[in-house]
Formats: C-alpha cells, sequence, structure tokens
C-alpha cells in the first residue's frame, strides 16, 4: 500500500484563490500529500487587494482542531494568517498537547496591497505562545523586523535577526530575501549553529501574490514526507521559483504564481 502523507494547513481563505488556504492545498496536490484545513477567517479579495476580513470564532477553529486530530493526525503542520491572540493561543494549545512536532510558522501579517491580517496584540502572543513549538518559521524582512524589534538593511542584519528568532525557540529560520535589495535574491536558513544560504535569479514581475504562503507550504509538504529542513527548503526554493517566473498573468493587481509550473518542468523534461 503506497504511503498517504498528510500536511495540515491553519489560515485564512483567499476568496482570489492565489494565498491562504487555496495556495497552501495547491501546493500540498503538486507536492503529492494530502491536504486538510483548518480555516481561521474568510477574506473577501482579489488581486487587486483585501475588501473585507472575516474571523471565525475560537470555538470554530478548535473544533476544525479537534476533529482533524481525531480521524486524520497530520504528518506537517502550517500555520499562515492566524489573526488574534486569541487565536494564536488556541492554536498554540492544540499544537502541543496534540504533539504536533513538525509546525512550520508562516508568520502572516499584512497582505501585498498593505492590509492588515495581524491584529497588533497578536504579535507578542505569537513570540511567546508560537515560536516556541515552531521547527521552522519563514518571515521576509518586515515580519521578521516586526518580530525581533530590529532594522534589517543586509545580509548581516539577517543573520542577526535569525539568531534572535532562533533564541525565541525557534529550532530553524528561514529568512526570505525577497525584500532585499541584493541583486540575487538571497535565502538564508539558519539552523542554531551554522547559515546554509541559497541564490537565485530576481524575476521582475508584479504577480507574486502567495509567494509566502507557497513557499511554506512547500517546506510543509517535503516534512511531512519526512525530508529534512534543508532538503524541504531546496525543494520550496525549486518550487516557488518556478511559480513565480511561469507566471499566469491573470487580474489587474498582484497576481498569483504559477502552482502548477513546477509539474510543467517535469513533463517537459520527460
Amino acid at each position: 500500500m503506497v504511503n498517504v502523507y498528510k500536511a495540515l494547513t491553519i489560515a485564512g481563505s483567499d476568496s482570489g484563490g492565489g494565498a491562504g488556504i487555496q495556495a497552501d492545498l495547491k501546493t500540498f496536490q503538486e507536492l503529492h500529500v494530502y491536504g486538510m484545513t483548518v480555516i481561521t477567517a474568510a477574506t473577501a479579495q482579489n488581486t487587486l487587494g483585501v475588501q473585507g476580513v472575516y474571523p471565525l470564532s475560537v470555538e470554530a477553529v478548535v473544533k476544525q482542531l479537534d476533529s482533524i486530530e481525531q480521524d486524520l493526525a497530520p504528518h506537517a503542520v502550517k500555520t499562515g494568517m492566524l489573526f488574534s491572540e486569541e487565536i494564536i493561543i488556541a492554536v498554540a494549545e492544540r499544537v502541543q498537547s496534540y504533539g504536533w512536532k513538525q509546525l512550520v510558522v508562516d508568520p502572516v501579517m499584512i497582505a501585498k496591497g498593505g492590509a492588515p491580517l495581524l491584529q497588533e496584540d497578536a504579535v507578542q502572543a505569537m513570540k511567546k505562545h508560537l515560536l516556541p513549538l515552531a521547527k521552522v518559521i519563514t518571515p521576509n524582512i518586515p515580519e521578521a523586523e516586526v518580530l525581533t524589534g530590529m532594522a534589517i538593511t543586509n545580509i548581516e542584519d539577517r543573520k542577526d535577526a535569525a539568531k534572535r528568532l532562533h533564541d525565541m525557540g525557534v529550532s530553524y529560520v528561514v529568512m526570505k530575501g525577497g525584500h532585499g535589495n541584493e541583486e540575487q535574491l538571497v535565502d538564508l536558513l539558519f539552523d542554531g549553529e551554522q547559515f546554509y544560504e541559497w541564490q537565485s535569479r530576481r524575476i521582475e514581475t508584479r504577480h507574486t501574490h502567495g509567494t509566502g504562503c507557497t513557499f511554506a507550504a512547500a517546506i510543509t509538504a517535503e516534512l511531512a514526507k519526512g525530508s529534512s529542513v534543508e532538503e524541504a527548503v531546496s525543494v520550496a526554493k525549486t518550487f516557488i521559483h518556478l511559480a513565480i517566473e511561469q507566471e499566469l498573468g491573470i487580474g489587474s493587481g498582484n497576481g498569483p504564481t504559477n502552482h502548477w509550473a513546477l509539474r510543467n518542468q517535469h513533463e517537459v523534461v520527460s
């Protein structure tokens, strides 16, 4: 019998399909992992921006978590938009009580168009309750600045921020370089002792909606299959680079990435 690896995403729903729950499920599917969801909020959004955010109750989030654990315990878990302090605490409590060790935290705070997706008081709850449970965290530069309270302007600052996040209890820190000013895009992985570095060509495009969600979901899928963190990040880098490079070109604003680009690449090679 073929092993079926299962990954859970705890995040918000994106009605435009480019980020959040929808991006995570597409990524899980493309990487041959069975995807499950706990929805924290519904959003009304498209490529032009976020028109509304409608959070679910803490009870609704907890009921979804309980249902998953009772019958479909995941091999890896990803969190995305958690919205509020109360939801973060509830999620952290369940992650800990269920013993979900393969936790990837994508600290979603601000949408591409600038709309806030995390309440201000929730940042402290994330640092106190969720980060100590995380195997991997995948902040971009603005998110890392909020979490660490420091300005990040160069590679050395990124390394310092990674060390600070590791000190908060995170096992592995992936510092994304998309907001950096280097000619080559540089992503860093810190395991508490050494840094690993990936460089890739910057792609000039406005169609980058959901890149953070997709990248973290790819790491989660690979961890669910038993890959090491370094292996998972390598696959995720390839996945998201192709997804941006082979753009769909839909929408009038920040369009979504192409979640089937890796499959296209494999079909061309074969």
